[in-house]
């Protein structure tokens, strides 16, 4: 599923202190769907011509870099990883093109990361915070609901402007999706989160707690498969993001069939959101609620799959939204820039149209992060 270019070839290190060769290409930019020349000089986007630049791209389509807005750098199956995995993860989604991460929750320190010339840009959103035995182990902070708001505080000063809850999960007291946190504590910690700069995303599977997360005035949803007309109506109203996540819900009949044996009601509930996914995204997208591109990597799902993340949304919606929802939609939404006169030189080139082939989008043929050819 999806192309992996660390068996191709080696992961293409840079030296930060070679000098950044200035460079011209010439392609279709998205999206305004313009043939167009742009140079890079200094690691940044020039309209300008210069002298002594290398051509790396003469035809192709050129778009801002990639966004996985839903990612998880740090962290596989049974929780954090050492620095040399995490640098393997970040190298995987980058020669994907994917040049701009939202880390939607790890426990591992990747500060690191920000001093690499070679990796993508990351914005994090600090640890998961779950509830004790309410969540996968040793993924998140787990604190019971009068502790929330410290921790809150807590993982906005490790963040970069986002904070992350477990907004449900298997409750094996009733044997189904269940909402972790009461209503108060929620809307309280969304408040302090809001006071502090941060905003707040939440993990959601299914219908119940919705309502109140949104009420409560939080900043987008995960997942989002237990979506109703009522709960889209209010995501829309008040702009509440929604990353959809749908590679990894393609795992949902494997949840299921896990869940059977103890708790069948779980297990059929997990199937029903399943079934229903692509109509639940679409009625979002429909509405206006801003979806954005997110593949869920780490955990259980590979790194590097964010050209699937975009057909499966091409599924829901036009070719064009789902490209957006993955580029220049998404770094605009996290306040980076497209492709601008100036911009940082963050780019991926693609071989033919992918508005007409969006598989086209698993296998760019050139990758600019920094002003710096990396793939």
């Amino acid at each position: 599923m999806g192309h992996d270019h660390s068996h191709a070839q080696p992961h293409r290190r840079i030296d930060p202190n070679a000098p950044a060769p200035r460079l011209h290409l010439d392609g279709v930019l998205l999206p305004e769907g313009e043939r167009r020349e742009l140079w890079v000089v200094d690691g940044l986007i020039r309209f300008e011509p210069v002298a002594d630049a290398v051509t790396i791209c003469a035809g192709g389509h050129i778009l801002p870099g990639l966004v996985d807005a839903h990612c998880h750098i740090g962290l596989d199956e049974a929780g954090a990883v050492d620095d040399a995995t995490s640098e393997e993860q970040a190298y995987t989604d980058r020669d994907a093109g994917t040049l701009l991460i939202r880390d939607a929750g790890s426990p591992a320190d990747t500060r690191w990361i920000d001093d690499r010339e070679d990796l993508p840009r990351l914005v994090r959103a600090g640890r998961h915070i779950a509830r004790p035995r309410r969540y996968i182990r040793n993924y998140a902070a787990e604190v019971e609901p009068d502790d929330l708001v410290a921790e809150v505080e807590r993982q906005a000063a490790r963040g970069d402007g986002w904070v992350k809850l477990v907004g449900d999960w298997i409750d094996r007291e009733t044997g189904d999706l269940g909402p972790l946190w009461p209503a108060e504590a929620v809307a309280a910690a969304i408040a302090r989160a809001h006071q502090l700069g941060a905003k707040v995303t939440a993990h959601q599977f299914g219908e119940a707690g919705l309502a109140e997360l949104i009420a409560a005035g939080i900043d987008g949803i995960e997942h989002g498969t237990g979506l109703t007309d009522q709960t889209i109506e209010m995501m829309a109203a008040r702009q509440v993001s929604l990353v959809p996540t749908l590679v990894n819900l393609e795992t949902f009949p494997d949840i299921a069939a896990r869940g059977e044996g103890k708790f069948p009601g779980y297990a059929a509930h997990m199937r029903d959101l399943y079934a229903r996914r692509f109509e639940t995204i679409g009625a979002c997208i429909d509405a206006g609620v801003p979806v954005f591109a997110g593949t869920d990597a780490g955990g259980v799902i590979p790194h590097g799959l964010i050209g699937r993340e975009i057909e499966l949304l091409g599924r829901v919606g036009s070719a064009e939204h789902a490209l957006g929802a993955a580029s220049w939609r998404a770094r605009d939404w996290l306040g980076f820039a497209g492709i601008a006169d100036g911009a940082p030189a963050d780019l991926v080139v693609i071989d033919g149209d992918p508005r007409e082939d969006l598989s086209l989008v698993r296998t760019p043929i050139r990758v600019v992060l920094r002003g710096r050819v990396v793939l």
